[in-house]
């Protein structure tokens, strides 16, 4: 008996080392410990033997047990790791370049919007907000844009009732400002607005600034002092721009303010219709009817009032020619900003 365990352990000794795979460990644990197994076998044979020849027999044959489960064991744990290895050298080929996670980053949108946010605050203008759903009211009537004025048709809009509306600028936040509020005032209201339009330089909801102040002894040529520091700060100081008589309800004298065409530099192009300029915003005078809707005395105070499209700014400032390509979400576009 003592000699067929030692058989034994030799035979496992010499098996285990040649062991490369689970599948061979799985067999060798079943040939040494499994039920029909060396040392199963080995048990059951102590029946033949006397009680004292029992105790020393049993005692070689728990040995060679805990030794085969030992080996077995420190064995599993080399397998393992060389079979980890080989899936991983299956998995990925190590002589590719690394991939790393692309960082977020604000659209170029909402860039540029404070971009020009930041431009206005530098200039002591503070930044004002208002619902996007507007009564008619406060979108056309107080601007000084009763139901019959053709202008109305020039605004296509979204109503959600007979008398609400999404808002086409966002102008009503100067009314509501004005009305809790005492001159002297100085404020943009940045920020969505809805027309019924859609084509390569229009979407059905876009984004503007809008800006007022209002003061004692506000001029045209504060107007235009404003607009030369903004817009050369957008575009660069080389950038010419020019003023053109124009009409909106709420300002009187009106204007659409020109800057040279960034694409073309002036020389005439397909952006600027080969005129060499670009409309890019509207400006005027507050018409004194407005004042009357919030109590403002005309006689004392004066203001300037301005509007600008912010995906037309980022449009020249890009050069981009499809207004489209900043709503429809296509990471290629959007990665370059």
């Amino acid at each position: 008996m003592l000699e067929k365990l030692e058989l034994h352990r030799r035979d496992f000794d010499s098996r285990i080392g040649n062991v490369t795979t689970p599948d061979q460990l799985k067999q060798l644990r079943t040939d040494f410990l499994g039920k029909k197994g060396c040392v199963s076998l080995a048990l059951k044979e102590l029946r033949e033997f006397s009680p004292g020849e029992k105790r020393a027999l049993g005692k070689h044959i728990n040995d060679l047990k805990e030794h085969i489960e030992l080996l077995i064991q420190e064995k599993s744990a080399v397998v393992q790791e060389s079979s980890d290895r080989a899936a991983g050298s299956d998995a990925f080929d190590l002589s590719l370049p690394g991939r790393r996670e692309m960082d977020g980053h604000l659209h170029p949108i909402t860039q540029v919007m404070e971009e020009l946010i930041a431009i206005f605050v530098g200039l002591g203008f503070s930044v004002e907000e208002g619902p996007e759903i507007e009564s008619d009211y406060y979108n056309f009537e107080a601007l000084n844009i009763p139901k019959d004025h053709p202008a109305r048709d020039m605004q296509d809009t979204f109503y959600v009732e007979d008398e609400v509306v999404l808002r086409t600028h966002t102008s009503p936040v100067q009314i509501r400002v004005m009305e809790k509020r005492k001159p002297p005032l100085r404020f943009i209201a940045p920020g969505r607005v809805y027309r019924c339009d859609s084509d390569v330089s229009h979407t059905p909801q876009f984004h503007q600034v809008e800006g007022l102040m209002v003061d004692r002894s506000v001029s045209f040529g504060h107007l235009k002092g404003i607009m030369d520091i903004f817009l050369h700060q957008v575009f660069g100081k080389q950038t010419a721009l020019r003023f053109r008589p124009s009409f909106f309800p709420f300002t009187c004298p009106s204007a659409e303010v020109d800057i040279q065409c960034v694409i073309c530099l002036g020389k005439g192009c397909r952006v600027c219709k080969q005129t060499g300029w670009v409309e890019i915003l509207g400006a005027g005078m507050v018409d004194p009817a407005v004042f009357g809707f919030v109590g403002y005395d005309p006689e004392e105070w004066t203001g300037l009032a301005f509007g600008l499209g912010i995906e037309r700014i980022a449009m020249l400032k890009y050069g981009i020619n499809d207004i489209r390509l900043f709503f429809e979400n296509d990471l290629r576009f959007l990665r370059q900003f």
